[in-house]
């Protein structure tokens, strides 16, 4: 049998090269190798986003159309909504039973969600109840699919470390070995920063975004931060120094097109302007298919939604079958 991986996203709307680059393109590799289970987190979205739901069933839907135009194949990946697994919300109740607060309260992930709240100046900047337990669900959420790995960037092995946390806690109270102690695997795809040099993200609007038209992506790469030291097209270029534009060309030219741009550039033929006007041109032959794929599914939305409510059940079948198990372990009645 293949080992299993369970990895999910929540629900913001239509994703960005940042998502597709750093966890999609890794998902449909993996998927060929895994047992793979991939969902949307719409309960996490509430953690956070309670208030604001208005626009959260079309925001799931974005993820998932994105996810297949991208190439992750529901023929051989489980792809499901977290809430239609209604098995999860009792595997995360057993397990917030037996999860110390201390080890819920030192969570990095929760301790920047904290940060981020607290830095908002309104009554709504509190700490919910729902949050605090994002480590537990986030963990009920790997166990209920009893995963052996769970894809994740360098930064986020220590999220994963209270999920073994708690499963080795669960496996010595109850005396079993049921549970794996799932392991994070490592994900070394490329990482893009936004077209300002910061992150990317849809906030802080310097993304480019999968479902952008060609003429939308153009226009954006155009405002793409370049080698701050050249005033003239004929100035000697910096690639090295070049904080965006030839970052994106590291990423998505071929071999030779990379070569041409930093001898170009450093010798002072090639200007900002007309490196941009290329650079928008070669991520958009990139995007081509996968784009085309977007439109289909975006006019197929039944297809979509069959899509996540069949892949929703077969979540559930297999969430069943580690809750029967559960419910004998811990002798409920």
């Amino acid at each position: 049998m293949k080992e299993r991986i369970v990895s999910g996203m929540r629900p913001t709307g239509k994703l960005h090269l940042g998502h597709y680059l750093g966890v999609i393109q890794n998902w449909t590799e993996l998927q060929h190798r895994y047992e793979s289970f991939f969902f949307v987190a719409d309960w996490h979205a509430l953690t956070t986003k309670y208030d604001k739901t208005e626009t959260l069933k079309e925001d799931v839907l974005d993820v998932v159309i994105d996810w297949l135009a991208s190439g992750i194949d529901p023929e051989i990946s489980t792809i499901y909504v977290q809430s239609l697994v209604p098995e999860i919300a009792e595997l995360n109740v057993y397990l917030g039973m037996i999860t110390p607060q201390n080890w819920v309260e030192r969570d990095p992930c929760l301790k920047d969600m904290v940060k981020i709240l607290r830095s908002k100046d309104s009554q709504d900047s509190q700490m919910s109840y729902g949050l605090l337990g994002y480590p537990v669900l986030m963990s009920a959420d790997i166990m209920m699919m009893n995963a052996t790995h769970v894809p994740v960037g360098i930064d986020q092995v220590a999220h994963i470390e209270i999920t073994r946390d708690i499963a080795r806690r669960f496996n010595h109270i109850y005396k079993t070995d049921f549970f794996n102690e799932p392991k994070p695997l490592l994900n070394h795809c490329s990482l893009i920063c936004g077209l300002d040099g910061n992150k990317m993200g849809k906030s802080f609007q310097n993304d480019i975004k999968i479902s952008d038209t060609d003429e939308v992506t153009a226009k954006k790469v155009m405002s793409a931060i370049t080698d701050r030291s050249r005033m003239r097209k004929t100035d000697l270029g910096h690639p090295d120094q070049c904080e965006v534009a030839f970052k994106y060309w590291e990423i998505f030219g071929t071999h030779e097109q990379i070569e041409t741009v930093k001898c170009e550039c450093e010798k002072g033929e090639r200007g900002c302007a007309d490196c941009k006007r290329q650079l928008g041109a070669v991520i958009n032959e990139k995007l081509h298919e996968i784009r085309e794929k977007r439109r289909y599914y975006e006019t197929n939305i039944d297809e979509v939604k069959d899509i996540l409510n069949e892949g929703s059940k077969r979540a559930s079948i297999e969430a069943q079958k580690t809750l029967e198990e559960v419910r004998q372990l811990v002798k409920m009645y």
